[in-house]
């Protein structure tokens, strides 16, 4: 017997998330600023280092929420303020932006700016533009106007991969499995072979000879990933249902261990900027699990269900309200986790 279905994005909180991702994008300050400072011409206000990504707090959460506003535009068009969404996607997008945004990434000394996970989210954009522009002429002229900044990152990655021995295993920024997941699915939509091989390669070479995955050593203090199940969700896009299945027996945690990703962690303290991360665990955890649930054993399914519904109840609500250090980014891990894979379900009305 298949799981139960577990909860979807409804119209009411497809509104709130574009709404928060809305207000976000438009807010300068607060801003943590990763820059590398050349010379004393580069100490210049956000707006003028990321013309196009300035706002929610730093570069790659002012990108994930921009693919949050244009998901929700996308799967909830009736539910959001779509005229406001498509406004600032056409003044904020534009050619002399973007430029200027490559420019940036192609100055020397910032090879490694925002890689791989400002990386990652700036493929999901890029692709979610492209799926929303089938049906939006404007959404058309945006993805046309951004895919420059996308080949060139996409280059990046296949550049880098080949080099980089060893995968990141933290549960922050630097995870490789989590960025992973998301350039492939852009590699394989836009058929960039290339892209492909190459995280399919590295997936194999880092990933592919794990035993018996730790799982009690999770979570780390700020941990907003699952390590182990990024990676599983990894293997399950790149290797076909057999193999998968082969790699899984080998790879899962013992059942006591497995319970450390089955039950929610708690967060004490959401108004501090690291604690709240596990806010986010919970979420993208929840997204993990979504992912997985149909390529497990059936015997796991049901318990893989209840942990999603676990999650999403314990930290849903963070996704929008509370302190501006969790609001400025919840948003998009609260829609991944509801809306991917996309098969699962769309708003209701």
């Amino acid at each position: 017997m298949s799981a139960s279905p577990h909860r979807s994005l409804d119209a009411a909180l497809a509104r709130h998330l574009a709404h928060v991702a809305l207000q976000n994008v438009r807010a300068e300050y607060p801003w943590h600023l990763a820059h590398l400072v050349r010379d004393a011409d580069d100490v210049r206000a956000p707006r003028e280092l990321f013309p196009v990504f300035w706002g929610s707090y730093d570069w790659h959460s002012c990108v994930h929420m921009h693919w949050t506003l244009a998901r929700c535009l996308r799967i909830a068009a009736q539910s959001v303020d779509a005229a406001a969404i498509e406004a600032h996607f056409e003044v904020r997008v534009s050619e002399a932006a973007v430029e200027r945004e490559i420019a940036y990434f192609a100055a020397p000394g910032r090879a490694s700016f925002e890689r791989p996970y400002g990386w990652a989210w700036l493929l999901k954009l890029a692709l979610e533009l492209e799926l929303l522009g089938e049906h939006r002429p404007a959404a058309r002229r945006r993805a046309d106007t951004l895919a420059p900044l996308a080949q060139l990152l996409a280059q990046r990655f296949v550049d880098f991969l080949p080099r980089a021995e060893f995968a990141v295993r933290a549960g922050t920024h630097g995870n490789s499995a989590f960025a992973l997941v998301l350039a492939y699915e852009y590699a394989q939509k836009t058929q960039h072979r290339a892209l492909v091989h190459a995280i399919a390669d590295r997936a194999r070479r880092w990933f592919g000879n794990d035993r018996r995955y730790p799982a009690d050593y999770e979570p780390s203090a700020d941990d907003f990933l699952s390590p182990g199940l990024c990676e599983a969700l990894l293997m399950a896009r790149v290797l076909a249902d057999c193999d998968f299945g082969d790699w899984w027996d080998v790879f899962v945690p013992t059942a006591a261990n497995l319970n450390r990703w089955l039950a929610p962690v708690s967060v004490s303290d959401a108004s501090d900027p690291k604690i709240v991360h596990l806010h986010g665990l919970n979420l993208s955890r929840a997204w993990c699990w979504r992912g997985l649930t149909s390529r497990l054993p059936e015997a796991l399914q049901a318990p893989a269900t209840a942990a999603i519904d676990a999650a999403l109840a314990a930290s849903l609500p963070a996704a929008t309200s509370g302190d501006y250090v969790g609001t400025h980014w919840l948003a998009s891990f609260a829609l991944l986790a509801l809306t991917e894979p996309a098969e699962a379900g769309t708003p209701s009305q």
